[in-house]
């Protein structure tokens, strides 16, 4: 279905300035990290290359009759980078996305986390504050139940081990939680280990504990980050974990 939308979309190219408020609402019907770059010299994800550009295929319209997809490409400037593995389509209602949470990176502030749209930059994180420093997502969800979106993230996963959630209102994000010991990611892995359940209960995030022995999950309650203890820590044990076994 993107596909057939894709031929007929106009093109829009931006690029990054200050964040820009989206005035209408969309649905974000694809995105991807394109044009890889080698401007900075981490390699946390395995290797020295990262991307340049978000492509984002929007529906200007959506639950119209018709399909009016718009193509738009975010080129970073050559200060800067993404440093991901993936584009996340993110959004209260997963049927309508309505932004892309993807890690930034600075090449002399560190990372941060950044929700594109459209319209260009919608909101993000403060920069960690200096190169070589970075932070792997966790998840985009309503987390604790009271009609907003939050993200979350492991701050520095190899060093600082710090579990942050931040709520999104309108284009600010505010940081609600902070909870240590908890990592998703090791130097040189090409993924992130973890990421978000509910076996109905509510919302968990998944992570291991911080010397990776244990698995644990953690609950956003009442304005409150909660840990429990899921058992030993492998990557079968994950994949059961995440699916609820």
């Amino acid at each position: 279905m993107r596909r057939a939308a894709r031929g007929a979309a106009a093109m829009l190219a931006l690029v990054v300035g200050a964040p820009v408020a989206a005035d209408a609402p969309v649905a974000i019907l694809d995105a991807r990290l394109e044009e890889p770059v080698t401007r900075y010299d981490h390699g946390v994800l395995g290797d020295a290359v990262e991307w340049g550009t978000l492509r984002l295929w929007v529906d200007s319209c959506p639950g119209c009759a018709r399909t009016d997809v718009q193509e738009t490409v975010i080129r970073l400037p050559e200060s800067r980078v993404f440093e991901d593995v993936e584009a996340r389509l993110i959004g209260l209602d997963p049927r309508a996305p309505g932004a892309v949470m993807v890690v930034e990176s600075d090449l002399s502030r560190g990372a941060r986390l950044s929700l594109y749209t459209g319209a260009g930059l919608l909101a993000a994180t403060p920069f960690i504050g200096q190169p070589h420093r970075w932070l792997a997502p966790v998840a985009a969800a309503d987390l604790d139940g009271d009609g907003t979106l939050e993200v979350a993230y492991v701050d520095r996963p190899h060093l600082a081990k710090v579990l942050r959630v931040w709520r999104l209102e309108g284009d600010t994000l505010t940081e609600i939680g902070a909870l240590e010991n908890l990592t998703n990611h090791r130097i040189g892995w090409d993924h992130i280990a973890g990421g978000l359940r509910d076996c109905g209960g509510g919302p968990e995030m998944v992570l291991a504990s911080g010397d990776w022995s244990r698995l644990v999950a953690v609950r956003l309650e009442a304005g409150y980050l909660s840990a429990r203890d899921l058992g030993r820590y492998g990557s079968a044990a994950l994949e059961g974990a995440l699916a609820c076994r």
